[in-house]
C-alpha cells in the first residue's frame, strides 16, 4: 500500500522560507517519480515541481530560482525548499507519486504566506 505523508506547512510571512516533506512508504523510492502540486479553492490543481527516477527536475517556469525539489533516497523522502515566499504561494500543497504507471497522492500540508 502506497502511502504519502506531507509535513511542514506553515504561516509564514512574505519573503520567508518553508521546507516541505514528503515521506513515501510501500514503493521502491528509486524508482518513482515523486512531485509536488498545489492548489488553491476554486482553481485547478497545478505542478510546482518534479524530479524523476533518474534525479531530473522540472519546474513550473513561474517558480524557477525561488523552489527547490530534492529527494534523500535512504529517507524515501522528498522535499520541497520554498524561498522568497510572496501571498499568491498561499495553497494547500500535494505530493505526487508516479510510480509503475498508477499516481499516488498525499493529503496535502497548508501554506499560508500572509503578514
Amino acid at each position: 500500500q502506497v502511502q504519502l505523508v506531507e509535513s511542514g506547512g506553515d504561516l509564514v510571512q512574505p519573503g520567508g522560507s518553508l521546507r516541505l516533506s514528503c515521506a513515501a512508504s510501500g514503493i521502491i523510492f528509486s524508482t518513482a517519480a515523486m512531485g509536488w502540486y498545489r492548489q488553491v479553492p476554486g482553481k485547478q490543481r497545478e505542478l510546482v515541481a518534479v524530479i524523476t527516477s533518474g534525479g531530473t527536475t522540472n519546474y513550473a517556469d513561474s517558480l524557477k530560482g525561488r523552489f527547490t525539489i530534492s529527494r534523500d533516497i535512504g529517507k524515501n523522502t522528498v522535499y520541497l525548499q520554498m524561498n522568497s515566499l510572496k501571498p499568491e504561494d498561499t495553497a494547500v500543497y500535494y505530493c505526487n507519486c508516479q510510480y509503475y504507471l498508477r499516481n499516488y497522492w498525499g493529503q496535502g500540508t497548508q501554506v499560508t504566506v500572509s503578514s
